[in-house]
């Protein structure tokens, strides 16, 4: 089964920790915090108050969370959310000149360090460094803001991407990101993602969490079964 991580970009603001504690109640894996700072993407969000606001809770369920940083310089940020209590820490490769650079600070530091792609980024952007990462995150929306509709041709990235990592003997698990939800979850896991996040498809509608994350439990166990 893959594992969810439930986007808190999604949820109630004005009371984060409640909506993350709930998607954990109802069955989410991880926590996952998208970082924007408003020039690598058009949009500013969460910054590392709310990570360190959020790590008590995850140490607590034994669970992990999940910071995405979609910055520019991202060797900037990474310390100030490794100290706030990141478990996972994963950079964008059109972001990082210097990658290998990065990835090997965030290993040394002892956390889980991941590189995301951009939809129109080739997988040959992670030959370099595939072989330290614990985590490869495929952006299956222009990332910028939540809600936006699934690229139909992810799946086939997704495939390709786990080829990749078998050639290369390599560990790292497989993320995908980005108009994730009932209606393709059992297709993304299928192509091979270990990780799912969802944040609309958790955090919005009128079902409520716990109906929500069921659905989505649904859809993948589907697949699991087949």
């Amino acid at each position: 089964m893959p594992v969810l991580a439930a986007s808190v970009l999604a949820a109630d603001h004005g009371r984060l920790r409640a909506d993350a504690e709930a998607a954990l109640d109802a069955g989410a894996d991880w926590i996952h915090l998208d970082v924007m700072d408003g020039q690598f993407v058009p949009n500013l969000t969460l910054g590392p108050g709310t990570a360190e606001a959020l790590a008590p809770l995850c140490a607590s369920r034994d669970t992990l969370l999940d910071v995405h940083l979609m910055t520019e310089e991202p060797g900037r940020f990474m310390e100030p959310f490794i100290e706030a209590g990141a478990d996972v820490l994963t950079v964008h490769a059109e972001a990082a000149p210097h990658l290998h650079r990065v990835v090997q600070s965030v290993r040394n530091a002892g956390v889980a360090a991941g590189v995301a792609l951009n939809p129109a980024t080739p997988l040959g952007a992670l030959d370099e460094v595939l072989p330290l990462l614990d985590l490869v995150l495929v952006m299956s929306v222009n990332p910028g803001f939540g809600g936006q509709d699934f690229i139909l041709e992810t799946p086939d990235k997704l495939r390709r991407l786990c080829r990749r990592i078998e050639e290369q003997g390599a560990s790292a698990r497989v993320e995908v990101d980005g108009g994730i939800g009932p209606d393709n979850a059992a297709e993304v896991t299928r192509a091979g993602a270990e990780v799912l996040v969802a944040g609309s498809a958790v955090f919005g509608g009128e079902e409520g969490v716990a109906a929500n994350v069921d659905a989505l439990r649904a859809a993948t166990a589907q697949q699991h079964a087949a």
